[in-house]
């Protein structure tokens, strides 16, 4: 009767080998500059699927632990609005604006928050507070305080039922 640890050590070497060699592989690739990481250049689907994977579990697992204050104080939608003209509406668009110089040089392109489902409050939190790295989205923590950050976040949950007027309104 062959026993547990006589398969695994019998196993061992080529699991080695192999992650031996894929350790190698990878290097080699990096090391080669193969991959254009230029942002003018798209990533293959694979890259896109990974990435996308990893961003949303990890984001996930991280934002149970946020919790979510009363978002629909009229003043703080208010400043949210006007906060998100000045800060983000550059890169992730305004009801009625449908592009922007900046936004078309960046990749991946950042979601126009006026045409989307809104965001978990949880997740927007996190992602606004923390940012994406790699994806030109900002930790906007380090210079907002989380009051400030819910503003944006009670403001992110209606923009997607707004005319560019009720935006206009609001931004004043």
């Amino acid at each position: 009767m062959v026993r547990a640890w006589q398969v695994a050590l019998r196993l061992a070497p080529p699991l080695a080998a192999a992650l031996a060699a894929l350790a190698i592989g990878a290097g080699l690739f990096i090391v080669s500059g193969l991959y254009n990481i230029g942002a003018d250049d798209h990533h293959t689907a694979l890259v896109t699927a990974l990435i996308a994977q990893l961003r949303d579990r990890s984001i996930e697992v991280r934002a149970r632990a946020v919790a979510v204050p009363d978002l629909s104080v009229a003043a703080g939608i208010e400043a949210g609005a006007r906060r998100y003209a000045l800060e983000c509406s550059v890169c992730h668009l305004a009801p009625g604006v449908s592009h922007s110089p900046l936004r078309r040089g960046l990749y991946p392109h950042p979601p126009n928050l006026a045409q989307q489902q809104p965001p978990d409050p949880q997740r927007a939190f996190w992602v606004i507070k923390h940012g994406i790295k790699m994806s030109a989205m900002p930790a906007w923590g380090t210079t907002l305080a989380d009051p400030a950050i819910w503003e944006l976040v009670a403001f992110i949950e209606r923009i997607a039922a707004m005319t560019p007027e009720d935006y206009q309104r609001l931004t004043r």
